[in-house]
């Protein structure tokens, strides 16, 4: 694992959280300890990571905040990752201040759309927040799928392998990443193994990967598969090894 790559994995980490134990932050935490000026790099990032910690710890709540919130849940049928609520108290306001500004200067030092980090981020994102029940569609139909996707104007012109077109569909979501819509794809693979694909537009990052072959790489619980076809750029990601991918491809 070279700088640059360990870098990026290492703006997902949280001081003070289990993420050391994870084999792909252990792999870029040793390669800062090789590299001096990514060393003092990731000093000074964790301290900001403590330092926005801190304050979010020290912002008081309303204590009518909790009935609020219950009262916005109690109206909805769903809560997505993506769609949350707008609370209007000063608490969250200040939160949300804090944590754009952390952003900003992950931006700053990304370059601001790499493909690694959009890759990074969309698939730990569905495994961290996603639930069969929060799908904008649930359907085992893909035409049906597609012209949900459609409707909403997030890619629907994704080309699908031969394999997977065979498979049933389980339902989709309509997800944005930095202002471009992704279209997830759920597919479902038989032995209670879900496919995840995302397609997003070429111009959403300044890397694109190649076509061909596909790039391998796994990321928490799931192995991924990217690629680029026709304009579009999709992951294909789910729990196993490459060889449970490489079926689909």
């Amino acid at each position: 694992m070279d700088s640059q790559r360990a870098k990026e994995i290492l703006l997902l980490y949280r001081p003070g959280a289990s993420d050391a134990n994870d084999p792909e932050f252990a792999d870029a935490l040793e390669q800062a300890e090789r590299d001096p000026e990514l060393a003092r790099w990731f000093e000074a990032h964790c301290a900001r990571q403590s330092l926005v910690r801190h304050q979010l710890k020290h912002i008081s709540v309303p204590q009518e905040l909790r009935q609020r919130i219950l009262d916005q849940v109690a109206g909805h049928s769903k809560i997505v990752w993506w769609r949350r609520p707008s609370f209007h108290a000063l608490a969250a306001a200040a939160a949300i201040v804090l944590v754009a500004g952390l952003a900003w200067f992950w931006t700053r030092s990304n370059g601001g759309n790499s493909f690694a980090d959009y890759r990074d981020q969309i698939v730990r994102g569905v495994q961290r927040f996603y639930d069969a029940n929060n799908m904008d569609m649930l359907t085992n139909n893909l035409t049906e799928i597609r012209a949900y996707l459609a409707q909403n104007s997030a890619p629907s012109d994704y080309v699908l392998t031969k394999p997977m077109e065979k498979l049933p569909g389980i339902g989709c979501n309509v997800l944005k990443w930095r202002s471009n819509k992704v279209s997830l794809v759920c597919l479902d693979s038989g032995n209670k193994n879900i496919l995840y694909l995302f397609v997003v537009d070429r111009s959403a990052v300044s890397d694109p990967p190649r076509t061909d072959p596909p790039q391998f790489v796994r990321i928490r619980k799931l192995m991924s598969a990217s690629w680029s076809h026709e304009g579009r750029i999709y992951i294909l990601a789910a729990s196993g090894e490459e060889d449970v991918l490489r079926r689909f491809l």
